[in-house]
């Protein structure tokens, strides 16, 4: 049997995926003025893209978070953030519910994570993590639905 070409589906309709891009544009504005720190919304996109599988996003979003300064032993210990001392309280509260949001299959957000996320976050911090981490999981799908390719 021969394997069909997979459709591009940001080139097949570059309207909606222009527009994914402009929503993710207007959410990491929202993180700003919400006071989230740019490494860790880099942090946050990656750990997303490591749960959902996404080898496209991980390069590019690894890459641009070294590029803004990153610690390459951050980025190394991300899935396994909770048992490290690299992360502030701020860090592990969005990245706690980053992966919530994310693993939605598994038991929807919790009120224990999401609790654990408000008692540290303010709530325009929560929304902007809600609002990253639901723009990266749409990516995430987009780029692995078409098979991003990632090449040496």
């Amino acid at each position: 049997m021969t394997e069909l070409q997979r459709v591009n589906i940001g080139e097949q309709h570059p309207a909606p995926y222009k527009t994914l891009i402009a929503l993710s544009s207007e959410v990491a504005e929202a993180a700003a003025a919400a006071g989230l720190d740019p490494l860790l919304v880099e942090l946050l996109r990656i750990r997303t893209s490591q749960i959902n599988g996404c080898a496209f996003c991980l390069r590019m979003h690894t890459r641009d978070a070294l590029k803004k300064g990153e610690s390459p032993d951050r980025i190394a210990v991300l899935p396994a953030w909770a048992e490290t001392g690299y992360f502030s309280e701020t860090d592990r509260a969005a990245l706690r519910l980053a992966e919530a949001i994310t693993l939605v299959p598994n038991g929807h957000v919790s009120d224990e994570d999401f609790n654990a996320a408000a008692a540290v976050l303010t709530a325009d911090q929560v929304s902007a993590v809600a609002w990253l981490v639901t723009v990266m999981n749409a990516f995430n799908r987009v780029a692995i639905t078409s098979r991003y390719r990632v090449g040496i």
